[in-house]
């Protein structure tokens, strides 16, 4: 009989050890993140990012899909771990597919660089637009590191008096802090460099002037 309920005292005792470790499991927080900047937090450095500043005419620009690498095309934020490993981390995920959180940001600082909007799905004009692509190479993490985007892009002008395009290529990396809050911030920072320099190249076509590729 002792034996007996000691094994039921075992099994109670097994039973709420394993319902904790589950309760655990199910409350550890969700965190979320976007690489869309708040409202007017890069409205100041998004004048020097852009071409020129604010004498600069709007320029409408379509900005097709972004693709991002597969290898971080996951819910969760995929960081680097030493030299050539990575983790996901699941309690730190995207509010939206990463190519979608990329575009969003990209149209974003875009409609600030060129003093105009995304115009993707609204009836064409006769009016100077900028068709825009960019697919992304890499897309790498790493906390109290770096962030760092690579990828190619183009730029084409379409019912402008100077018709031209551009194909391009740009590896931008920024220098973060630990967390990763900062760490987001410095892919937001890299984003909008790139949005600077497509934004240049897109006026230079817009004013017939010869346009050029960033300095690598």
């Amino acid at each position: 009989m002792i034996r007996t309920g000691l094994i039921r005292t075992g099994k109670r005792l097994f039973g709420v050890g394993a319902m904790l470790a589950l309760t655990a499991c199910a409350s550890a927080p969700l965190h979320y993140y976007t690489l869309i900047a708040q409202a007017g937090s890069m409205a100041a450095s998004g004048e020097s990012a852009g071409a020129s500043g604010s004498n600069r005419p709007p320029l409408p620009f379509e900005l097709l899909p972004v693709s991002v690498p597969a290898q971080v095309d996951q819910p969760q934020l995929v960081v680097r771990e030493g030299g050539q490993g990575v983790a996901l981390l699941d309690g730190e995920r995207w509010i939206a597919p990463l190519a979608d959180e990329v575009r969003g940001a990209l149209s974003a600082d875009l409609a600030r660089a060129l003093h105009s909007q995304d115009v993707s799905g609204l009836p064409a004009n006769d009016k100077p637009l900028l068709r825009i692509k960019l697919d992304l190479r890499r897309f790498d993490s790493q906390p109290g590191g770096y962030a760092l985007i690579e990828g190619t892009w183009s730029v084409r002008l379409l019912h402008g008096g100077h018709a031209g395009a551009l194909a391009c290529s740009s590896s931008i990396s920024e220098t973060v802090g630990p967390g990763f809050d900062a760490l987001v911030q410095g892919h937001q920072r890299a984003i909008e460099q790139l949005a600077g320099q497509i934004a240049a190249a897109g006026y230079s076509l817009e004013s017939g002037q010869a346009a050029a590729c960033p300095a690598p």
